[in-house]
Formats: structure tokens, C-alpha cells, sequence
């Protein structure tokens, strides 16, 4: 699939081999660290006052530690959250293949500049952030499709997809669930020590997410056309496997489209309240309208992934049957489903990371290193533009062990916020600088498990290589480091400048 050539980066070691090491290295530091009887305060937010714990390294030589890795190896990984939806995401997507609907969807892409193409992808990954993780799974295959079908390196399209949706993490075009619940951590944090009349509202930052988001796939734009393709291998048009369909037949195109129109639309009305019979995914004891569809009793959360495979399933099909693509029903699910060992190698790495995530979260090495980082920014005497720095940074730190954007917000946020209301600065900005500075922790930490998905995507379509994280850093690095120097410029110059935030919120109280 890949043309071979003489490679402009270097390959380093195999990637379970460096999740191996870096379980080697977390598990001896903790042995140490536990040892030495280093331990963190942690301060939590407990039936509407602050409470503070202590937390130590526990030692995973011990015998408890030792029980522990041996014993819950199986249930680490069943447990590991992106597990299921990575299966529907790829029988989706390899319904879509077979089908030979990527073949029109594509077309009109073609004609496009490379430049140009990125600039969407892009785009359309801010506008689809809403759907949360859920985002990662069905846009980097179906995006490495489309680049496929339209000659150009289906890596560059998953990267692509990977930096648009990380380092955009904490800004899109559309609110979705972290967002309201980072608020309410927010709100208790501002109200519990400092402002018993605080309010969050979600659209308290929507001046600014908006302009940054457009800065962001610019920037990210540019770089990712002069950073990454160019290191990329070539590929060669004939050893593309593409399913040829008439494109002259517009029937199957139209039919199928109708399809989707009308599922889709039967389940926007099952989203919509106060219609009749409408509403039947939405959770009806929430408060606001983003948490009935994401909360935890919301059909919408979970069924979303399963109602979508559903919808593109049916829709494929029509155009395969009506194409002429599918003959033979029994082939269709055949050849779907002999597809589906593609996804053993990833299924690979992410059980070896499952115990990583595992020994890290058992032995509180990242809350007890979080705990400390937290208290020694709450202990500096800064203000202003250098408070704002150190929470980017201290933020990025803590974010190698704890990729979890409310794990880290809820060890943070009751300390955090009050601190920076002291310096004048209001709960919303510091909120939308934590968000900022976020998605770069996650774009950098091998503990973020999209960022392993994406590197066994990669190999995937790198078949004559061995993508490693180390490479895969050394590609993406520069473009990591350029997004986060333009935010911290958008974070201060909008702090300075007194910009609005949003409709009725300030940087500054």
C-alpha cells in the first residue's frame, strides 16, 4: 500500500516494547517514591466543602501490589472505556468500504489542494469534537478512507484527524458534555471558598473558543503541510485497493442519501424535547439540555455509537445492493467481518497500556505528583500573566500521568479557582486556560489511549515501517509545540487586552 523509500525518520523500539519500559520505569519510581514515604494532600470538593485527604505511593512490589497486577490484568482491560466503541467504529466504517460509497462520498474531493483538504478535515473535527471521544474513532479510519480514495497518505489524514481533535480539545464549534461538567466543578470551587453567588454558564467562553478554534486550524493547517506530509512515504495510485462503482449511476448515490436523511432524522426528533413522542434518548431528570443527552441516565450517551452504525449499515447497503457492489449479502458480512482482523494489533497495544493506566491509577504516582505540583503553584506569589503560565504549564505536566480532563479538573479546580479569583481573574478564564492547555498534556503523554489507537492506525497503512511512539513523537512533536506557543499568545494577549469571553463574562472580575 505504501511505496517504499529511504525513511526521514527514525524508527526507534516496537511500541509494546516502550509501554513495557515505561511500566518498568513507573513501577520502580513508585517503589521508591513509597519507600521514601513521599505523600500529597489532596483536596476535594465533599457534600459542598472543601476536604482535604492525604495520599501516598503505595508499592507495587508489595504483596497487595503484587495481587493486584496478577489478579486484574483480564478485568483492566474489559474495563478500558474506548474498548467496545472501537469494534462499532470499525464495523461501521468497514460497511462504508465495501459498500463503495467512499468512492462518490470522495469525489468531490479530488479536485481539491492538499492544502485545502487539510484545512477541512480539520474543520469538520472542531465541528464533530461535541461527540466527545466517540470523535476519534469514526473520524480517523472513515478520513483515511476518503484520503485513500482521493491520493493522498491515509497517515496524514488519521494524524491529521489526532492533532485537530487533541490540541482543539478544549475548543469547538459546539458545546459538549466535558464542558458542562467542568463547569459545575467550576461553579462548587468559586462558590464553596470565595463567590457564594458565582454562576457558570456554557457560554461563558464562547467568544474566545470561537476565534482560538479558527486560529487553531490555521495554524494547525500550515504546520501539519510543511511539518508532516512532507516526511510521509509516497504512495502509488495502482496499489490502492478501491472498489470501482459507476459514476454515472446517480440512482444508488440518491437512494442511499435519502436513507440516511430519514434515519437521521428519526433520531434528531428522538433528541428534541416537549414533541410529541419526541425526547426518548434524552434523560428527562437533567437540568440543562447538553447534560439530558450526555448524562450518565441518557440513552443518547451510550446508544449514540450503536444507533450510528445502524443508520450507516442501512445505508450503505442501499448503495451496494443498488450498485451492484453487494451480490451477495452473506459475502457483505463476510468480507466486513474478515476485515475485522485489522484491529488485532491495537487491540494489542491498548491491553498492555490497560495495565499501565492500571498500575499508575493503583499506586497514586499521578495524584500524589499532581497534589504536589497543585500546592506548589498555590504557594507562589504570582499574579496576572505568570499565574497564567504556570497553570498551563502545571496543567501539561499533570496531564502525562492523568490524561482524564475531569480527573485532572477535580484534583485541580477546588484549589485552582480560588486561587486565581484572589488574582482577579474569574472562574471562566481559568477554566478556558486549563482547557487550553489540556489537549497539549494529551497530545504529548503515551498514557492518552487515542494517542495509541492512532499510532496502530498508522501501522496499519506504514506496512513496510514500524510506527513506534518515539517516531511518531519526532513527527508530530513541532506541530505539538507550535499550537501550544499560539495558545498561551491567544490566553495572555486576550488576558491583557481585557477581551470579553463571552456574552456576559471577562477575564478578569
Amino acid at each position: 500500500m505504501i511505496k517504499k523509500q529511504k525513511e526521514k525518520i527514525k524508527i526507534g523500539k516496537n511500541p509494546i516494547i516502550s509501554i513495557l519500559l515505561i511500566t518498568a520505569i513507573v513501577i520502580v519510581i513508585s517503589a521508591i517514591l513509597s519507600l521514601l514515604g513521599i505523600e500529597g494532600q489532596k483536596t476535594t470538593i465533599v457534600n459542598n466543602a472543601l476536604e482535604t485527604s492525604l495520599v501516598t505511593v503505595k508499592n507495587i512490589f508489595s504483596i497487595e501490589g503484587i495481587k493486584f497486577v496478577l489478579g486484574n490484568s483480564i478485568t483492566n482491560f474489559q474495563i478500558l472505556e474506548p474498548l467496545g466503541l472501537l469494534v462499532v467504529s470499525f464495523i461501521t466504517i468497514y460497511f462504508l468500504d465495501y459498500s463503495g460509497i467512499i468512492k462518490p462520498i470522495a469525489t468531490p474531493f479530488k479536485k481539491l489542494k492538499p492544502i485545502i483538504l487539510t484545512f477541512l478535515v480539520l474543520t469538520f473535527s472542531a465541528i464533530l469534537s461535541f461527540l466527545g471521544d466517540y470523535s476519534y474513532l469514526i473520524l480517523m479510519p472513515l478520513v483515511a478512507l476518503i484520503y485513500k480514495e482521493v491520493d493522498k497518505n491515509p497517515i496524514s489524514g488519521i494524524i491529521t484527524v489526532f492533532l485537530g481533535l487533541t490540541l482543539g480539545y478544549g475548543f469547538g464549534f459546539i458545546f459538549n458534555h466535558n464542558d458542562y461538567l467542568l463547569g459545575q466543578l467550576t461553579e462548587l470551587a468559586a462558590k464553596i471558598d470565595v463567590d457564594q453567588d458565582y454562576k457558570f454558564h456554557l457560554t461563558s467562553n464562547l467568544y474566545i473558543m470561537m476565534s482560538s478554534v479558527i486560529l487553531i486550524i490555521f495554524v494547525l493547517t500550515y504546520s501539519i503541510e510543511k511539518k508532516i506530509t512532507p516526511k510521509l512515504p509516497k504512495i502509488k495510485k495502482e496499489e490502492l485497493e478501491i472498489i470501482e462503482t459507476d459514476e454515472n449511476k446517480k440512482t444508488p448515490l440518491l437512494l442511499s442519501g435519502v436513507t440516511f436523511i430519514l434515519l437521521t432524522a428519526i433520531l434528531i426528533y428522538c433528541i428534541l424535547p416537549d414533541l410529541p413522542y419526541s425526547g426518548i434518548l434524552l434523560d428527562p431528570e437533567s437540568p440543562t439540555y447538553i447534560s439530558s443527552l450526555f448524562s450518565e441516565n441518557a440513552s443518547f450517551k451510550e446508544g449514540f455509537p450503536y444507533i450510528m452504525m445502524f443508520i450507516i449499515i442501512i445505508t450503505s447497503y442501499v448503495y451496494g445492493k443498488f450498485s451492484k457492489n453487494i451480490t451477495k449479502e452473506q459475502d457483505y458480512i463476510n468480507q466486513v467481518f474478515k476485515k475485522l482482523n485489522g484491529i488485532g494489533y491495537v487491540l494489542v497495544l491498548l491491553f498492555f497500556l490497560s495495565q499501565l493506566i492500571a498500575i499508575i491509577n493503583w499506586t497514586n504516582i499521578g495524584e500524589v505528583i499532581a497534589t504536589k505540583l497543585i500546592t506548589f503553584m498555590a504557594g507562589l506569589e504570582f499574579s496576572g500573566a505568570p499565574l497564567i503560565i504556570m497553570l498551563f504549564i502545571i496543567t501539561i505536566l499533570i496531564g502525562i500521568l492523568i490524561p482524564s480532563t475531569l480527573s485532572k479538573w477535580m484534583l485541580m479546580s477546588p484549589l485552582i479557582v480560588p486561587l486565581f479569583m484572589r488574582s482577579n481573574i474569574t472562574p471562566d478564564f481559568t477554566q478556558l486556560i486549563f482547557k487550553s492547555a489540556d489537549g497539549i498534556g494529551k497530545a504529548i503523554t503515551p498514557l492518552y489511549i487515542y494517542f495509541i489507537i492512532m499510532v496502530g492506525f498508522v501501522q496499519s497503512y506504514w506496512e513496510n515501517k514500524k510506527v513506534t511512539i518515539l517516531g511518531m513523537y519526532k513527527l508530530i512533536m513541532p506541530t505539538i509545540l507550535i499550537t501550544a506557543g499560539l495558545l498561551i499568545l491567544i490566553v495572555i494577549g486576550w488576558f491583557i487586552i481585557g477581551l470579553p469571553l463571552g456574552p456576559i463574562t471577562y477575564p478578569t472580575l
